[in-house]
């Protein structure tokens, strides 16, 4: 019988294991990168050809009078949400699939850690894109670490062949242990190419929730998964063959070049890196690799035996040393924490240069101007047609502390404009400005405002703040790839009656003075509309909450069409 074998990448092999497992519900954040996963989802021309496949192959078992729907696949704009949506489908018996970036892990993580004692019911997993070297987010934050904290199983694949049976077994191990199972992945492994073997469609019925864990109270649930559930997830770890010691010389035994060999234990992308240097046999001929797929539970054993059988270890991964810091206790462990490698993205020559200085104990590689250099290199700029470039320069010139948010806004904190102050998180703007000493200014978009800057609103009414808020409306998340905002400013209207609107495009908001200046990039100096610079003066003067609505049409993305169910 002929494999089923394909070549795809690893997003595409994370969406034909979804599929294979029978997933009913996807549910989405918008950020970087698992944009480009999601959008496989999203596509309906796959979603149709999903219901064709899956009443074939009823229609060949027999099975006609079994009813078969497309799955459903939306995007949200906040992660607890859409960790909550999939969770109430778990409950009911359907298996469910929530994709977001890293960040977006810090949002659903309460929801999470109580689900684990909790319970679920049909397989729940967590797809979160990690993105070492923050090419398209706020910091290089590692969600491994979310594996410890709310005491769930980590699959960290290498490869799209690993990266399907992966995700086809955290259904598998979900349903067992009734928890929900993350699986993280980053814009490398996405891109990476290589051959799949598809396994047969899940047969699976799909368990729903059991009612009887609420006969004990909360402790005794939490002993109860320590006796009954983490060591189901622990033996998963230390007996599964994702977790595989590769490139060890043939004729060696277990103990007879310990005092001589390397070893390279490694997770992730980072492992498919690894494999490629030491295909260079000549060079690295006494170097054996431990690929771990499954990095929580971290498989103790299997690393204590790969420990005894090297001289010396690194430890190759993105972005922090998640596993470094649970063995170096041990002694002979090389990694981020002595120099050896970089925090966030590894390269191929970071880890040949880690070989090259692995006999000294700590090693020093970045210079001051080496960081000087990465600090300016690829960083975002304001579009030069944006439509509220203007309105950023005007707030460089005023006097008041300016929160910004993790939009576009966060582009104009840097020179040469210099415009917003401080940005935290996505929504975080309007919180951060009720607590300035003096009024300031608040600027959101109409996405994070919908995302959790309306809390931080209804908190600032409820306490009488003084601020101004700016809102950014262009319908669209245009830091993540142009997806439809939902537009709430009834609801702003409803909390506080002092809200205007500026059409920006209508309105004339824009005028132009025909000279040129360099911020970074070629552009027509932009100066903004009176009206709207005297109304910011205006609302700044007045005690309480004022609301500015700035009605702008995203020049990269213009409108977008909503992504139906």
């Amino acid at each position: 019988m002929k494999e089923n074998t394909e070549e795809c990448t690893g997003f595409k092999a994370l969406y034909l294991a979804a599929l294979d497992s029978n997933v009913s519900l996807i549910t989405g954040v918008p950020g970087y990168p698992i944009n480009s996963l999601m959008k496989l989802f999203l596509d309906k021309t796959s979603r149709e050809r999903v219901v064709k496949s899956r009443t074939e192959i009823l229609r060949a078992d027999h099975s006609d009078k079994i009813r078969i729907s497309a799955y459903s696949a939306r995007w949200l704009t906040n992660e607890k949400v859409a960790f909550e949506i999939a969770l109430g489908a778990s409950i009911s018996g359907k298996r469910a699939l929530v994709i977001v970036k890293h960040v977006g892990m810090n949002i659903l993580a309460d929801p999470l850690i109580t689900s684990v004692t909790h319970t679920i019911g049909a397989g729940l997993v967590i797809i979160v894109g990690d993105d070492p070297g923050a090419k398209g987010s706020q910091n290089e934050q590692d969600s491994r670490w979310y594996g410890r904290i709310a005491e769930i199983a980590v699959f960290d694949p290498n490869d799209p062949d690993t990266a399907y049976r992966a995700l086809r077994r955290a259904y598998e191990l979900s349903e067992k242990t009734k928890t929900p199972i993350m699986l993280r992945v980053t814009q490398s492994f996405g891109k990476s190419g290589g051959k799949i073997k598809r396994l047969p469609r899940s047969s699976a019925i799909p368990p729903k929730f059991d009612r009887s864990i609420w006969k004990s109270r909360m402790a005794v649930k939490h002993q109860l998964f320590h006796s009954r559930v983490y060591p189901l997830l622990e033996a998963e770890a230390e007996n599964t063959d994702m977790n595989r010691t590769i490139l060890m010389p043939e004729e060696e035994t277990e103990y007879n070049l310990g005092s001589r060999r390397i070893g390279i234990i490694s997770s992730g992308f980072t492992s498919s890196i690894v494999e490629k240097i030491l295909k260079k046999r000549d060079i690295y001929c006494e170097i054996s690799h431990l690929s771990l797929n499954i990095v929580n539970p971290l498989p103790i054993r299997k690393i204590g035996t790969f420990l005894r059988n090297n001289r010396i270890l690194l430890v190759a991964e993105e972005s922090e040393p998640f596993i470094e810091e649970q063995i170096r206790i041990a002694g002979r462990v090389c990694g981020k924490k002595t120099g050896h490698l970089p925090y966030g993205q590894v390269m191929p020559e970071d880890i040949e240069f880690a070989l090259e200085h692995i006999d000294e104990e700590e090693v020093s590689k970045f210079t001051d101007t080496a960081f000087s250099k990465l600090s300016t290199e690829g960083r975002g700029i304001i579009c030069n047609n944006c439509p509220y470039l203007p309105l950023y320069y005007f707030l460089s010139t005023i006097n008041v502390w300016i929160a910004g948010d993790m939009g576009c806004s966060v582009r104009s904190a840097s020179e040469p404009l210099a415009a917003v102050d401080v940005s935290f998180a996505l929504g975080s703007a309007i919180s951060v400005a009720c607590g300035f000493e003096k009024k300031g200014i608040a600027v959101i978009g109409d996405f994070a405002l919908a995302h959790s800057g309306i809390l931080g609103l209804l908190n600032a009414v409820t306490f009488g703040c003084d601020m101004l808020v700016l809102i950014l409306q262009n319908d669209v998340a245009a830091m993540t790839g142009g997806q439809e905002a939902p537009d709430i400013r009834k609801v702003v209207e409803t909390i506080t009656p002092d809200v205007s609107v500026f059409n920006i495009d209508e309105g004339k908001g824009i005028e132009k003075i025909e000279t040129e200046k360099e911020i970074g990039y070629k552009t027509k100096e932009q100066i903004l509309n009176p009206v709207l610079s005297e109304l910011i003066q205006t609302k700044l003067a007045l005690p309480g909450i004022s609301v500015i609505y700035l009605k702008g049409k995203c020049r990269k993305y213009g409108s977008v069409a909503k992504n139906s169910e």
